[in-house]
């Protein structure tokens, strides 16, 4: 660490795009509002995407969209977490190095290795020196990066697999709309590794979808043609912006009525859900505070996320391009705004199965996992979580929860092949259909608020504590039904 520190006033003076006035500035606001610095900075940082994108979306198609992207990204980093805005640039430039001497058989797995590696030593060094901090510092950028590099080896694999015409690889078949031929030239690739509207937190999109946004060809043909009616971005960029306003006014004021942790101290006195006062409280009452704490909580990410959204969908990258019409004429219809889509909030909170709600959460890391570590270990679910926990650190309360949700998602799966038969031969008893909805609405929401506390909570300790208050219900109830449904015989469906 000594030898790593010892570059810190050379690292220091590559911070050449933010003006000198621009932290004092940031320290000052901060303590007239009350409100951390860093979480002020970040804040401000995102919504600077807006006038960013609205430039980039003025911008001629070509290479100065990429020098756009690239400088913008750079220039909110060094804002955001100052001279650590290296480590990105030094993983940037040696993965480009391993995909342009390596064959795509070989990076696909020495660039995820990697990456993950030098995140994986960005989170000890973070838990070493400040552990159970909120700090900002340079690992959740390096997150982001991590998929969009771990993603571009596998879409280079993909796209040579394709080349070989090897229709086999089931994995890659499902891959192959991302997939692409050639390594992006050096300029494309900074542009994509440090795009302004996705470096800070995402949505991290694959390499194919962010550069038909910057060469044109999503709205136009090669003759310059547009495909269709090409969309205006004032409602997919108005509609998030709104929303993660309202997102964010909940979460400042909510976290003053049902804070998560401890307000004055939230890295060492004792979490707010854990204190004696509220542990005399009957389970109802409990349950209840901390599923309003943990939606409060939500809130912070659910900000991030509309806002980032809105910040793709200023300069079209967020729009999803268009589809040939049925008819087979040669206009186009559009397809949507999904590509910047990081989060289904109702279907997060209203989800009737865990597998639903997940995929509603994060969802450009869930593709991400899904497509590049799922099918690629054939369909292994605790790896998967595994891998998604070990992204997130090496915090034990991340891996309380990541396993837990696989063991209860293993507990969901065997049910619904166990009882599917009764679903099947009741869909029409409106009823019932009520009765069971509501009952698994009611239990996927106790899974998930009850496997969301050790993922807050952090360290051990805290995490078993957090469980312990709702008398492990999760893991009980999951043991039970797993139980049950493993001595439940499969009936087969008669197809008349």
């Amino acid at each position: 660490m000594d030898v790593i520190y010892s570059f810190i006033p050379l690292a220091e003076k590559t911070v050449i795009l933010v003006p000198s006035f621009y932290q004092p500035c940031i320290s000052h606001i901060s303590k007239s509002l009350g409100l951390d610095a860093d979480i002020l900075g970040m804040g401000i940082c995102l919504m600077l995407g807006y006038p960013l994108g609205y430039i980039m979306n003025k911008l001629p198609y070509g290479k100065i969209r990429h020098i756009f992207s690239f400088l913008s990204g750079v220039f909110l980093l060094q804002c955001t977490v100052q001279q650590q805005w290296i480590h990105i640039f030094i993983t940037s430039l040696v993965s480009y190095v391993f995909l342009l001497l390596l064959p795509s058989s070989y990076s696909k797995n020495v660039v995820p290795i990697f990456t993950m590696l030098y995140l994986s030593l960005g989170h000890v060094h973070r838990q070493y020196t400040n552990y159970g901090g909120w700090d900002m510092d340079f690992t959740t950028a390096q997150m982001i990066l991590t998929i969009k590099l771990y993603s571009l080896a596998y879409n280079l694999y993909d796209g040579y697999i394709l080349k070989t015409g090897n229709m086999e690889n089931r994995a890659t078949l499902k891959c192959y709309h991302v997939a692409i031929r050639e390594l992006p030239g050096f300029i494309e690739y900074l542009g994509y590794v440090f795009c302004f509207s996705t470096l800070l937190a995402g949505p991290a999109y694959e390499y194919k979808l962010y550069v038909s946004s910057c060469d044109g060809s999503k709205l136009y043909n090669k003759y310059g043609k547009p495909h269709g009616t090409i969309p205006s971005v004032v409602l997919p960029t108005l509609r998030p912006f709104l929303l993660s306003i309202i997102f964010l006014a909940i979460f400042v004021i909510g976290r003053t009525f049902v804070p998560f942790l401890n307000p004055s101290n939230p890295q060492y006195d004792l979490p707010t859900i854990l204190e004696p006062s509220l542990l005399t409280k009957t389970w109802a009452i409990r349950f209840l505070y901390t599923y309003a704490a943990i939606f409060v909580l939500k809130c912070k990410f659910y900000y991030v996320f509309k806002t980032t959204e809105g910040t793709n969908n200023i300069w079209m990258a967020g729009f999803d391009g268009f589809e040939q019409n049925e008819t087979g004429s040669n206009e186009k219809k559009p397809l949507g705004w999904t590509t910047s889509v990081n989060v289904d909030i109702l279907q997060v909170e209203t989800g009737s199965n865990i597998k639903a709600v997940m995929a509603a959460w994060n969802k450009k890391t869930a593709n991400w996992l899904f497509r590049y570590v799922y099918i690629r270990t054939n369909g292994s679910l605790f790896f998967t979580y595994f891998i998604s926990a070990f992204w997130h650190g090496f915090y034990p309360g991340y891996y309380l929860s990541f396993l837990s949700l696989a063991f209860f998602t293993t507990v969901e799966r065997l049910g619904r092949k166990k009882l599917n038969y009764y679903f099947i031969q009741k869909r029409n008893c409106s009823f019932r259909n009520f009765l069971v909805t509501t009952i698994c609405l009611l239990n996927v929401t106790l899974i998930m608020v009850y496997s969301s506390l050790p993922m807050h909570l952090l360290s051990w300790e805290w995490s078993v504590a957090g469980l312990k208050t709702h008398y492990f219900i999760g893991h009980i109830l999951g043991l039970i039904l797993l139980f049950v449904f493993y001595l439940l015989p499969i009936r087969k469906i008669k197809i008349i």
